[in-house]
């Protein structure tokens, strides 16, 4: 008979414990991995959390919040995160005076005995019967708890290329806090299905998190991508906080013809070796009003500026803004008079005919002028853009539309991501209107990735523009947004709500870690988490394409990364080649057919 009050015995207890069956072994099932074990359930509800004591050998700078471990119940095994860790002592008395823990008997009587670890945990997900289920009860007292295992976590998360045959399309994105032999991934599938997005502060990586999502989806194959690259680091390379300084980007990932770069500065694409397929013009005739009145508050228009606006395109018809900038088509406009000199005159005469006044034009004239600088933007153009991309996206191919000089310009960005937009948009309206009830015939489903989306979907215009218009859509009509942006408090509660999937780096803000972890169940442990990721290569992922909330340690982009993605070094062909060789002349005492 053990003495509860001898330390010792409280070593033999634990060992007694463990030798004991498991309930999987009792009813002659598969035994559960063997992993170690960090303690048991004390308390706790399934509003607040659970209570666990630590083992005594266990201790609390072995854990961090954000790590995962399984409960394992008397009938279920319940996925749980870390959200708090702190100390616990038997008595108050021996805190007022603290024992001398240099002394190995004494350390050995109090640590794990009078003083223990006492770590919090969520329960995010049950496993029944091998299935993942909502979480509706707690464990019983003292059941025990463990690391998760691969395992485990495959059964619960999936596993990176199995069961092709039921068309499962599972990437790998890293691997939990402290467990680097575990792989997390997410479903891809899922991941396109409803518009997502990439969170965090400036400098936590988004751009690297964004490229390597995106990566897995054109690998997988479950979409293609039109990506507006506003800093030109997703075509030909991206730039990198480590050793090489520059890391390549989707189309030398994807070389075969999945990725093809377009662009609007020919001149900086050719300088940095990215070779577009193909340069972006914009005529002025292809430009509507619709394109503008989101621009009211980056181009500081007024409504009577926006009424000018459409007044103009009714009058004029598809040359409106060209004769519009056009200071002789102005200077023609009505009869000159010795009170006022021809351009004022003009722009007098057309604002009374339009039933505008002059100075609304005048004001509008000069917000224009910065369409001057835009050398994408021309009087005419023989090429269609819209056209030529849609061409591309409907045989597969994912799109990156790089910048150039004008990606520090958030006003032509805005203003081309929408012209585009808008269109595609269109276009996949109405060919997927056609195919009703042929699957066969739907467009390929599209993924439109913004940055700085919060100027996008903003609450005061978010229900007027297209893009506020695809997030509600919820895929209709197989385009989704994947939007990445620092500020998400700042994006429309509305939209925010339908973004299926969200990958959060660290944000300080309150108000982005509120927005972020808006309707998510338990948001109060998680923002304990979400404020205490390191500042690179971290992230909390939740949503749509993860069956419950984990926090990752992102996998690297690096050459291995890109040769899990298919791409092959130069360096590695001639192995290659050898390799090949070697498999068609099959066995060395082959001699010919009879």
């Amino acid at each position: 008979m053990t003495d509860p009050h001898n330390s010792s015995s409280i070593t033999n207890f634990d060992a007694e414990f463990d030798a004991l069956p498991s309930a999987s072994v009792e009813k002659g099932l598969t035994p559960l991995p063997v992993t170690q074990r960090l303690g048991r359930v004390i308390s706790g509800s399934l509003s607040r959390g659970l209570e666990v004591r630590l083992d005594r050998q266990v201790t609390t700078e072995e854990l961090a919040v954000g790590s995962y471990v399984v409960i394992r119940g008397q009938q279920k095994r319940f996925f749980s995160m870390i959200t708090d860790v702190q100390l616990g002592a038997a008595s108050d008395d021996l805190l007022l005076s603290p024992p001398d823990l240099s002394d190995p008997f004494l350390r050995e009587v109090h640590v794990g005995v009078s003083t223990f670890g006492v770590v919090h945990l969520t329960p995010m997900l049950a496993l029944e019967d091998g299935q993942p289920k909502p979480v509706k009860t707690v464990p019983a007292h003292f059941s025990e708890v463990r690391q998760a295992s691969q395992e485990e976590v495959s059964e619960v998360f999936g596993e990176e290329g199995y069961d092709k045959v039921r068309d499962t399309h599972f990437f790998h994105v890293g691997n939990p806090l402290d467990m680097e032999d575990v792989k997390i991934t997410l479903d891809l599938k899922r991941f396109v299905e409803r518009s997502s997005g990439v969170f965090g502060k400036s400098g936590t990586g988004k751009t690297f998190l964004s490229r390597l999502l995106l990566a897995g989806v054109i690998r997988e194959r479950v979409a293609v991508n039109l990506i507006f690259d506003m800093h030109n680091e997703y075509g030909w390379e991206g730039s990198s906080e480590g050793v090489t300084k520059r890391v390549k980007g989707l189309k030398q990932i994807f070389p075969d013809g999945q990725v093809s770069i377009f662009t609007l500065d020919d001149e900086s694409s050719r300088r940095r070796g990215s070779n577009p397929d193909f340069t972006v013009t914009i005529g002025y005739d292809q430009v509507e009003p619709d394109d503008l009145e989101m621009l009211q508050d980056i181009f500081n228009l007024s409504d009577a500026q926006i009424g000018a606006i459409y007044a103009l395109h009714r009058r004029l018809g598809k040359s409106w803004l060209a004769n519009f900038l056009d200071d002789d088509w102005i200077d023609s406009w009505g009869d000159p008079d010795d009170e006022n000199d021809g351009p004022a005159n003009g722009l007098k005469a057309l604002a009374d005919s339009l039933g505008q006044t002059y100075q609304t034009l005048a004001a509008l004239r000069r917000r224009f002028e910065r369409f001057r600088r835009y050398g994408f933007l021309s009087a005419k153009t023989h090429s269609d853009a819209v056209a030529r991309i849609f061409q591309y996206i409907d045989a597969g191919t994912s799109v990156v539309l790089e910048f150039g000089r004008y990606g520090n310009m958030l006003d032509a960005y805005i203003f081309v991501a929408n012209f585009l937009t808008r269109r595609l948009h269109q276009k996949y309206v109405e060919k997927k209107e056609r195919a009703f009830g042929n699957q066969a015939e739907e467009p390929t489903p599209l993924v439109i990735t913004i940055e700085e989306a919060h100027k996008f979907l903003d609450p005061a215009i978010a229900s007027n523009t297209i893009f506020g218009t695809i997030a509600r859509e919820l895929r209709k009509y197989n385009v989704t947004l994947f939007i990445v942006d620092q500020r998400p408090s700042k994006i429309d509660q509305e939209v925010m709500s339908q973004i299926g999937t969200r990958v959060t780096a660290l944000l300080d803000e309150e108000n982005d870690i509120r927005a972020v972890l808006m309707g998510v169940s338990g948001s109060e442990g998680l923002k304990e988490v979400l404020a205490r990721l390191d500042t690179r290569q971290q992230a909390l992922i939740l949503g749509h394409a993860v069956p419950m909330p984990v926090v990752v340690q992102t996998r690297a982009y690096d050459l291995e990364f890109y040769k899990a993605m298919g791409y092959h070094d130069e360096a590695d062909l001639p192995q290659r080649l050898a390799s090949n060789v070697e498999r068609m002349r099959g066995s060395a005492d082959f001699e010919g057919f009879d």
